[in-house]
Parts: C-alpha cells; structure tokens; sequence
C-alpha cells in the first residue's frame, strides 16, 4: 500500500496564457494532450494509470507529435465544449489556432504540449470570465500583457472571477498569501509521502521537545533557504538527481535511528544538508504552475507556511498515536485495554478508504499511502503496550518502524536511478 511518490503518469495542471490582441482573446495552454485525447476524468485521479482509460493514455503517449497533433485537432470540437470563455453571461465560440506536441521521448513520463485558441470578443467587452471543465483537472489561469494582471488556480469545474481585460485584477498581498497555504499543506498531507516518511524519522529519533525542536528547525530553515532560491531562479538541479537524494536521506535519518540512542551534535547539521535538497523538491511543486510575480513574496511565504503546517500536523498524529505506548513503556506495564483499542484505531482507519473510495475515488491513491502508515504505526504501538517489558516503544515501535522507513526509502533510490 506505500506507493513510490514518484509517478511515471502523474496528472499535472494546465498552464494557460490569456493575452487580448485586438477585437480577441488568445489562449496559449500547456497541458498533457494524451489525457484530454483518452477522456480521463483528471479530478478523479493522480496518475493515469489508475484511470479506465489508462491503455488508450499509453497507446496514445506512444504516437509520434505529428500524429498526436492531428488526433488532437480532431478532437477540437469536443474540447471547446468543456473550456467555457463568456462574456456578459454569453458563452464565446472557441477557433482551434494551433497545437504542438512534443517528441515521443521516453514514454514512461508524461509529455506536455500546446494548443492555442482564440476567442472572439463582442464590440464593448471590457471583462470575460473562464471555466474550466471538471474531467479537465486543475487550470493555472495567468492573465498577460497588462499592468497587475490577474492569476488564479482553479480546480476542474470552477469559473473563474470576472476578469478586466485591462488589468488591475491582481490579487492583493494577503490573499495570495492565504492562497498558497493549503497547496504547500497539500505537498505534505496528502501527497508528499516521502516528506511524510522523512518528518517520522525525526520523530521516531526521540518523541521528547528538545530533539525534536532542533531537527524540525534546522530542516525548516534549510528548505526555506532553497526553496526560495530555486524559486527566483537561482538554483536549478535536475530531478533525476534531487528525487533520488532525498529518497536517500530518509533513508539516511531511519538507519541512524537503529544507532543512536539520543541527539547527536551532528545530527542537526546533517538535517540541515538534507534540507536544502527537500526544499528542492518543494520547489519543483511551485515550477508546475509558477508563483505570481506582483505577489511573489507573499506566495512564496504561504506556501512554505502550508509546508510546515503539513509537517506539524504529521508529528502531531505520530505524537497522539504514541502517546499511551511511551506512558506504558515508562511504566514496563502490561494494557491489554489499550491493546484492543490500538488494534480498532487500526481497523477504523483503514475503514475510511471504503467511504473514500466510494465518495472521491481520485483521492484514493494520495491518501491509501498516508493511512497505511497510520495503520501500520498504531499496530505497532499495539503490540508494544501489550509486552509489558520497559522501554517497548523504543524496541517495538520507534526502531522498528525506523526499520520499515528505511527499506521504503532504499526502495525508492532503487526506483529513481535504475526503473
């Protein structure tokens, strides 16, 4: 059920360009052309391959551009009718202009191409507005060509505010700010597994303040620092090479667990290094839809606000699901009571993938990873509180997750360099 965060197929958003040029509108969007072709419902899933359609997605990742252009202008007719650009209320007819795809490439990645469109305005028109189809996935809407332009996420069937052609819709300091909370919430909590699996081996190192206070800030303060470097621009690094090295460094942090009894002097310094290539692959988030340039700072903050966020509510949960195993363990008690309600904190968490699966099936893949490694962490404080020896939580649950952490990790910088 821990599933590679690294996905061959991965739905990503659209990036659209609007730009006036005369009596009309001009949309230039980047976007995986193979997911729209196959009729996959992108809100409902993280990766094509979980999709119905995930054969007809790779038969057709596997055309040629020519031939994935020309399938693309076919299908034209269908795509117009779920992009909606309306003025006054009154949908716009939508004129294909052009599509690019890429070369074939290694057909394990997704590919982006490019299609422009142009949208008549009626004499007058000061103001549009543009939605986005629900099965189309999520949309980065960017206004360009005028002062203050407007920008906006938008989730697959949200309309966007109205926009003034001539600008002046830039949203103010504080609400990007509050906008790019929950995306670098979401980075961690759900998606980032692997930042997950990083935050715990800090956790499962000592549960005490002290420790942890350390290592979570020098970690902060190294991810914040590249983060923001990679950010404006000044520090890009491949993510053949920075995918793998973080893989590496829970690993890293996990196998120092089995070895060290407390907090050593290096051990914040060393976080410190792995930090700065989380903060890398924090980046890479921002990269897929970029951060608004009038707002660059305050976007900047959220996100890395929601980061933290995300990371505090993991130590948290890892900190509420311990708590009476660490008491018992203190204690060398024996609670089988305890035990019983561990074991059905077990079965009630891996009982909300079937509402889960049932009510939002795309968010399936994200969280099944996430409440596994719930699952798997209050087992193990079921057994330890059920030993009745001292220091049980150190044997039977921090080491030997610590264990699990490791081997996943090693999976992965397997997974990153050679599959």
């Amino acid at each position: 059920m821990v599933a590679s965060p690294v996905r061959a197929h991965e739905v990503v958003p659209a990036i659209a360009d609007m730009t006036r040029t005369g009596s009309a509108l001009t949309f230039s969007i980047d976007a995986n052309l193979e997911g729209f072709l196959a009729d996959i419902d992108q809100s409902e899933v993280s990766n094509t391959d979980d999709a119905p359609q995930a054969d007809r997605y790779d038969a057709l990742r596997g055309l040629g551009a020519s031939e994935l252009e020309a399938a693309f202008r076919e299908y034209w007719p269908r795509m117009a009718n779920r992009i909606d650009v309306s003025s006054d209320g009154d949908r716009l007819p939508l004129a294909l202009d052009g599509v690019t795809a890429a070369p074939v490439g290694d057909i394990e990645l997704p590919r982006t191409g490019t299609f422009v469109f142009i949208a008549d305005l009626p004499g007058g028109t000061d103001s549009v507005s543009v939605g986005w189809d629900r099965s189309l996935g999520a949309l980065v809407l960017r206004q360009q060509g005028v002062d203050e332009p407007f920008d906006a996420f938008l989730q697959g069937g949200q309309t966007s505010d109205a926009i003034a052609l001539q600008g002046g819709n830039a949203r103010g300091a504080m609400e990007t700010f509050q906008a790019y909370i929950p995306t670098g919430f979401d980075h961690i909590v759900p998606l980032g597994l692997d930042h997950i699996l990083f935050v715990l081996g800090l956790f499962f190192l000592s549960a005490r303040l002290g420790p942890l206070f350390w290592q979570v800030s020098a970690f902060t303060l190294a991810h914040t620092i590249t983060l923001a470097l990679a950010a404006l621009g000044h520090v890009s690094v491949p993510a053949s090479i920075v995918e793998p090295l973080i893989a590496l460094s829970i690993a890293w942090v996990a196998i120092e667990n089995l070895f060290s009894r407390g907090l050593s002097p290096w051990r914040p310094i060393i976080i410190f290094g792995f930090g700065l290539l989380h903060g890398l692959g924090f980046a890479s988030v921002l990269a897929e839809f970029g951060l608004p340039e009038g707002q660059f700072v305050p976007a900047l903050i959220g996100f890395n606000i929601g980061v933290e966020l995300g990371q505090l509510g993991v130590i948290a949960v890892a900190f509420l699901c311990v708590f009476k195993a660490r008491k018992v363990s203190r204690r060398g008690e024996r609670r089988v009571g305890a035990a019983i309600l561990y074991l059905l904190g077990v079965v009630a968490v891996l009982a909300l993938l079937i509402p889960i699966s049932t009510l939002a099936p795309g968010w399936t893949a994200d969280l099944s990873p996430v409440l596994a490694t719930v699952a798997v962490l209050l087992a193990l404080c079921a057994v330890a509180v059920n030993s009745g020896r001292r220091e049980s939580y150190s044997d039977v649950v921090a080491r030997p997750a610590s264990v699990l952490i490791a081997v996943v990790a090693i999976y992965w910088t397997i997974e990153r360099v050679f599959l």
